[in-house]
């Protein structure tokens, strides 16, 4: 038992901790790894999907309207009471059959063919929607995963920052009981590390947000846990050679723009189907009955004849069937439907004209989109650089200021203030560096080729 007891527990350690280690999976994404899984996993992607199976199946709908259209049906009656006429003559079968079946197939249908012209449009409709909601969710993951790393990138260089003033504060405190140093001096160098913890927390808190959200994008299970490829100033020597376009740019990609174009095209089938409304339908139609009566027989007598029971008649019985086939072709011409047909050909054109005036409004607002990017690359470059040349300067700063307090020539506020410097540029080299890559990302959306690169 004891031998049972040891094998079963190192079972149950054994699936406890491979449960855990379930638990603690993470995963390394790059940016093309997390844009892979997003545009495949994301629910906004899967439904557009679904939204072009679904519009599939409503053009096959329209295209069952011109096939044949077969029904079969079967009446069994018995006259309980037969009508009489004078002097108690009644007339009537006691008993009849009749089935039926009846066959149309539409000749001329103009509603229908114009109905699936509008069908292919929604199918395109819905086709362009998916592309627009991968450009969208494609902007939202890269500048997700920048900011990712700009967060930790700022967390670096603040814990930088906060070892650096430890030692600023150690230092001081040394030369303070020696008497080297005043008690300003210590409280200034205390001050500012205590200064500079609330940023860290803010940070730290902020790199958990934006997880929680990049999360979402990639529909990824609470179970699963990630780290980010790279680090933002693996982007530097790529933005350093970006290039922007002087040339006009072809915005005939853009989604909104594209949105408008096809609910345009909409307006227009809807158009033509409401003056194909007024137009003749014609079709052909085939009737085959096949129905038989009889006076003498009761509804006990039939079943029990079929059945071979004990109620089968014991007289042969004679039915009377009949069999008539027809066919012709019937056509339909509206006449007058009280106006609305009119009313609604209006309306759409109404619609159109609406419809007109805010595609020029909105090309003018996406040109600006567009320039608004094209200033935030250029000046999130030049930002870049300048900040780069910073960057070394603030850092020889900070060593001069550095050596001169620990000799004792320089005081505790040049020192606070080379290193407060010094942090904020490199803080500032990662904020143009993200700024660069954002604006990139929101140009790419702009113009509507965001998730081919």
């Amino acid at each position: 038992m004891k031998r049972t007891f040891t094998a079963g527990l190192c079972v149950v350690v054994g699936i406890v901790c491979s449960i855990a280690s379930a638990r603690a999976q993470v995963v390394t994404l790059s940016l093309d790894k997390a844009l892979e899984i997003a545009l495949s996993d994301n629910p906004t992607i899967v439904v557009s999907q679904l939204e072009i199976e679904r519009q599939d199946w409503v053009r096959k709908q329209t295209i069952g309207s011109l096939l044949p259209n077969v029904s079969v049906q079967s009446q069994y009656s018995y006259s309980i009471v037969k009508q009489e006429m004078a002097k108690g003559l009644s007339f009537g079968a006691d008993n009849t059959i009749n089935n039926q079946a009846s066959l149309s197939l539409p000749l001329y249908a103009p509603t229908v063919y114009e109905t699936l012209k509008m069908n292919r449009t929604q199918m395109e409709q819905a086709v362009e929607s998916a592309r627009s909601s991968k450009i969208s969710l494609t902007n939202e993951v890269k500048k997700g995963y920048y900011n990712i790393l700009l967060a930790e990138q700022s967390l670096e260089v603040l814990k930088e920052s906060e070892k650096s003033i430890a030692e600023t504060v150690a230092n001081t405190e040394a030369m303070y009981k020696q008497g080297l140093a005043s008690e300003y001096d210590l409280l200034s160098a205390q001050v500012q590390l205590s200064n500079l913890r609330p940023n860290i927390v803010q940070t730290e808190n902020s790199i958990k947000a934006s997880k929680l959200l990049f999360r979402m994008y990639l529909g990824l299970p609470a179970e699963v846990d990630f780290v980010l490829e790279g680090s933002l100033d693996d982007f530097a020597d790529e933005v350093a050679a970006a290039t922007v376009p002087t040339d006009s740019v072809d915005l005939s990609a853009n989604a909104d723009l594209r949105s408008l174009e096809f609910q345009a095209k909409m307006l227009e089938h809807q158009l033509k189907l409401t003056n194909a409304s007024r137009l003749p339908t014609v079709a052909a139609f085939s009737t085959f009955i096949y129905s038989g009566n009889d006076n003498s027989m009761n509804f006990g007598e039939i079943i029990g004849g079929s059945m071979g029971g004990p109620t089968a008649p014991t007289t042969k019985k004679e039915w009377w069937w009949q069999n008539p086939l027809s066919a012709g072709v019937s056509i339909s011409i509206p006449l007058f439907s009280g106006g609305r047909n009119i009313n609604k050909a209006h309306e759409i054109r109404n619609s159109l004209h609406q419809l007109s005036l805010q595609r020029d409004y909105l090309t003018q607002s996406v040109n600006v989109q567009v320039e608004s990017a094209f200033n935030n690359i250029l000046a999130a470059k030049e930002k870049m650089n300048s900040n780069e040349i910073t960057v070394r300067q603030a850092g020889k700063a900070y060593e001069i200021a550095q050596v001169r307090y620990n000799a004792g020539t320089g005081t505790i506020l040049e020192l606070n203030s080379s290193e407060l410097s010094l942090t904020q540029a490199k803080l500032n080299y990662s904020q143009a560096i993200y700024d660069f890559l954002a604006a990139r990302a929101d140009y790419e959306k702009v113009i509507g080729k965001g998730f081919e690169n």
